[in-house]
């Protein structure tokens, strides 16, 4: 295996939810991508929704792609901020964060050991994905659940915000959250609408790309960009 250090942020996979799940045929994608057959999950999104079991229906579908799973618990503060979890998280070259509560999971990785490792793991070229709140909350800004304003994000990437569950009639039943979000989005930063069981990809150069089951709808000031995925941001 070719060990050279990166000289580029790995890929981002930014899924719509319904991770782990038939249809999501990107993760092999993904793997190639990691040049891995270990997967780390961190089920922290998921820490009031007995986080084991987001483990085990990604051990079990990484499984029929000939990977293996390591749990990272990390779904306390103090768990974010434990030497030996950040460690493990430098190390890994293909890091999944789960879907569950966006708030839980930016209060608990927001300033944390584990979240420095994070940005340090990929921006060594470690593959990142995240799906449905993890997705939001690793842009920045973010969508707010709550209401489908605006808040701070992570930032693992810059000037963009998305929208998991495109077009689910039960996330959203009115697209009230969706108007919001795409309404109160800044002029010139993109919101991406991301349907269940698709990614939205950004590769190492910058580019991005849109895998799995749906289609990724792009915002830009207000409206429906006329150019797609190219009205996203290249660079941070």
């Amino acid at each position: 295996m070719d060990t050279e250090p990166a000289t580029a942020p790995g890929t981002l996979a930014l899924v719509g939810g319904g991770e782990w799940s038939e249809g999501c045929s990107f993760d092999a994608e993904l793997l190639a991508a990691a040049r891995t057959t270990d997967v780390c999950v961190l089920p922290t999104a998921a820490a009031y929704e007995r986080p084991e079991r987001a483990v085990a229906r990604a051990s079990s579908w990484f499984a029929g792609l000939g990977a293996s799973v390591e749990a990272l618990m990390v779904v306390s503060r103090p768990d974010a901020q434990d030497p030996g979890l950040a460690d493990a998280v430098r190390r890994a070259r293909f890091l999944y964060l789960s879907d569950g509560s966006p708030m839980h999971v930016r209060s608990v990785l927001k300033g944390s050991a584990v979240w420095a490792a994070l940005v340090e793991a990929w921006q060594a070229g470690a593959v990142v994905a995240g799906s449905g709140a993890a997705a939001m909350v690793l842009t920045d800004p973010m969508v707010d659940a709550r209401g489908g304003g605006l808040t701070v994000g992570l930032g693992l990437v810059g000037n963009v915000a998305v929208v998991p569950y495109f077009g689910d009639v039960r996330e959203d039943v009115h697209g009230e959250k969706l108007h919001r979000a795409v309404l109160l989005a800044p002029l010139g930063v993109p919101v991406a609408g991301v349907p269940e069981r698709t990614a939205l990809l950004r590769s190492p150069d910058g580019t991005w790309s849109s895998r799995g089951v749906g289609q990724v709808t792009v915002f830009l000031d207000h409206r429906r960009a006329s150019d797609g995925l190219g009205a996203l941001p290249a660079v941070d």
